[in-house]
């Protein structure tokens, strides 16, 4: 790895329906073996059925839904004098959409229903809801940082 310089962020291109760099960044978290397709199905059949069941823009859903999913705050192993302390520090932008994303789309997996459209369209509405199991995981890993606060003094 190069000393020198950072490599230059790659951004994918916006979908062609919504025209958002999340959706397609969401699509490709989605993605299984190279399957782009599948996982576009799969995505654009959720967000029908988000609107047919919430009568509102699925769009509004599922940025609300990646919002009440994305973590402030996260705990990372810092090796201090033989001991290890959990250290809290704050997600950046990039990580918090990398987390949220990949936390809805396993709570959808470990949902009970019978294809992953529905899961993944029951765990949109929950998270937009502030209910769901990846909004539970962001509660979970802001308490764990808010107990181990006093290690703070311990960030890089």
């Amino acid at each position: 790895m190069s000393r020198r310089s950072k490599p230059a962020k790659r951004v994918p291109l916006a979908d062609p329906i919504y025209n958002s760099v999340d959706i397609s960044k969401f699509i490709n978290r989605i993605m299984r073996r190279g399957k782009k397709s599948i996982a576009e199905k799969i995505f654009y059949a959720t967000m029908t059925r988000i609107e047919e069941r919430t009568g509102e823009k699925a769009l509004e859903i599922f940025q609300k839904a990646l919002t009440n999913a994305t973590p402030l705050l996260e705990v990372k192993a810092r090796r201090i004098g033989g001991s290890t302390y959990q250290v809290p520090i704050e997600v950046k932008a990039d990580r918090g959409f990398a987390l949220s994303s990949s936390w809805l789309i396993e709570a959808a997996k470990k949902r009970g229903g019978k294809s992953f459209i529905d899961k993944l369209t029951n765990e949109l509405i929950d998270a937009s809801n502030g209910q769901g199991s990846a909004c539970k995981k962001r509660e979970d890993t802001h308490r764990m940082a808010e107990a181990n606060k006093a290690f703070a003094h311990y960030r890089y």
